[in-house]
């Protein structure tokens, strides 16, 4: 029985996910995708699933995600999919069809937040100077 691990990153989410053969099951922190919420979240994580529909139909996915936001967390998923789709087929047109579709499929989005410094209620904002 073949398996493959992939992981995708979007700031501070992180998903891990793992294919195995079976009947195209996709289930992200154990719930069906097709129940999944919102609905656009439910779409961009499809995306990878829908450029390569022919060769998904025999592999579960199973994805498990935490941290960031709902958004943050969709980025990731649809990251570690594509990645472990491309993992099992070795289809090298696969890849290029992800890579024209969406870089953010195969590649990890590194933003992090930046730090709060002195002088200011965050990263670039200052406090109000008076002058009189």
């Amino acid at each position: 029985m073949k398996i493959t691990n992939t992981s995708g990153k979007t700031r501070t989410a992180i998903a891990r996910a793992t294919l195995t053969e079976g009947k195209g099951r996709i289930r992200i922190n154990s719930k069906p995708l097709e129940i999944y919420e919102p609905e656009l979240v439910r779409q961009k994580i499809a995306e990878p699933v829908m450029i390569a529909l022919d060769k998904v139909s025999g592999i579960d996915i199973d994805v498990k995600v935490r941290g960031g936001g709902f958004m943050g967390q969709a980025a990731a998923v649809r990251t570690a999919i594509a990645r472990g789709i491309v993992e099992w087929t070795g289809d090298t047109a696969l890849k290029e069809a992800y890579m024209e579709y969406d870089r953010s499929l195969l590649v990890n989005d590194h933003r992090q937040k930046e730090r709060k410094k002195v002088g200011g209620p965050g990263a670039r904002a200052k406090y109000q100077k008076s002058y009189r």
